[in-house]
């Protein structure tokens, strides 16, 4: 009966194998679409013809306009890595922009538990995982160090299931044990046990004590569905391209990045504060 349950009951599962790419086409778009700006903004006759109004406005004639286009476009052409670094900081900008429209819907955990470390931390990391990813299995470790090392940091999970079926499996039960205040702990024991499957998702389940019947009620639900379906949508607003992913303060990241390099995100944040 479990069995079937974690088969099929949520509709969700029919457009697993679609969420991986339309995450992915997400970042590869953002990027060309920088560059594409770039290039737009210094050709077009509509940008042009802002520029000259900006230029009246500031007191330059026509001439000087010219002289001023013409350093700035050598400039260019002789420092052409300008165009990167300049693409870089505008997708920095776009990033904190886009954190900040869902950073309280992100940073929130799900039913209250869906949670690590210090529920009052001045710096929440924000993590989207997927049970049935390596890399998302590898940051445990980094995670429990994180917590255990800094006192004052708050670690949200949010369930990202774009590998598979059975990664959407583990994911509703994990949403199932947020809902009876063991989400952690089912978090920790599901990697621990290995790649989900129908058993290994029970055996995780019915190791943390979890009501099996409330668990199957709840996973049938649309609430369930529905934070699933927020979280993916989330993860394209922020152009993340898999899994693990991370927002910290205005920071994001795609990818285990390590002890280290949660650290020095959480360092930056709390300085920004």
């Amino acid at each position: 009966m479990a069995n079937a349950m974690l088969q099929g009951k949520n509709p969700i599962v029919d457009n697993i194998s679609n969420r991986k790419w339309m995450i992915m086409a997400g970042g590869g778009l953002a990027i060309a679409a920088a560059v594409s700006v770039w290039f737009w903004q210094t050709g077009s006759s509509a940008s042009t013809e802002a520029a000259s109004e900006a230029a009246l406005a500031a007191g330059i004639n026509a001439q000087e306009q010219k002289a001023i286009e013409a350093i700035v476009r050598d400039y260019i052409l002789n420092n052409p890595e300008i165009i990167p670094e300049a693409v870089e900081i505008l997708q920095n900008r776009q990033k904190a922009g886009a954190i900040d429209t869902i950073r309280a819907e992100i940073e929130k955990p799900f039913a209250g538990n869906a949670f690590a470390g210090n529920p009052d931390g001045d710096v929440v990391v924000v993590e989207y995982s997927d049970f049935n990813c390596p890399y998302c299995k590898q940051t445990e470790r980094d995670i429990a160090r994180l917590i255990a090392e800094d006192k004052n940091v708050k670690v949200v999970f949010r369930e990202l299931p774009i590998l598979s079926e059975a990664s959407n499996d583990a994911a509703l039960m994990a949403l199932a044990a947020a809902k009876q205040g063991k989400y952690y702990a089912f978090h920790k024991t599901m990697f621990a046990t290995g790649r989900p499957t129908p058993s290994t998702i029970e055996a995780a389940a019915n190791e943390v004590g979890l009501d099996m019947a409330a668990a199957r009620t709840f996973i049938a639900s649309a609430e369930a569905k529905k934070e699933i379906e927020d979280n993916i949508a989330a993860a394209q607003q922020l152009r993340f391209t898999g899994t693990p992913a991370w927002v910290v303060g205005n920071q994001s990241e795609v990818g285990a990045v390590g002890y280290d390099g949660l650290k020095a995100m959480v360092a930056k944040a709390r300085a920004a504060n």
